[in-house]
């Protein structure tokens, strides 16, 4: 009698891992697409992303760089003072984007070029998103408002 108790406690034990196991492994390839890590410039640069790597992008619009192209294209640079690069974005772009003003974009580097599919600009002439200031901070380029 106690083997068989004994014997249906590790069947329910070994039920309970292959399920945790299988529940952990759909979970984690439901959040595959999901996930875009964050890189610098300075970063892209050093170790570029695979074309079908979707990421984020942060830093400052380069100065000089913005060129509106045919209809909704649009091509700049971003930079955090180490290293810049190339992006290309077909879209409206937000009210608050322009030159030397922080921004966040989603896509792939192909090329040698971000296609961006997203961009994100400020909301308010003292915000910058947490991750571009790193950045930036680590750079030597971050300067701080004056309130």
């Amino acid at each position: 009698m106690k083997s068989l108790k004994k014997q249906r406690r590790i069947q329910i034990i070994a039920v309970a891992a292959v399920a945790l196991v299988l529940s952990t492994a759909l979970i984690g390839y439901a959040l595959r697409d999901g996930i875009n890590y964050f890189r610098a410039p300075s970063q892209v640069i050093a170790e570029p992303p695979g074309p079908t790597e979707v990421f984020r992008i942060g830093g400052l619009v380069e100065e000089g760089s913005l060129k509106r192209g045919q209809g909704e294209q649009i091509s700049f640079a971003v930079t955090d003072g180490g290293a810049s690069v190339p992006v290309v974005f077909t879209g409206v772009l937000p009210d608050l984007f322009e030159e030397n003003q922080g921004m966040v974009g989603t896509g792939s580097y192909v090329g040698g070029v971000f296609e961006a599919t997203e961009i994100l600009a400020k909301h308010d002439e003292t915000y910058m998103p947490k991750e571009v200031t790193d950045a930036l901070k680590e750079q030597g380029v971050y300067r701080e408002s004056e309130d």
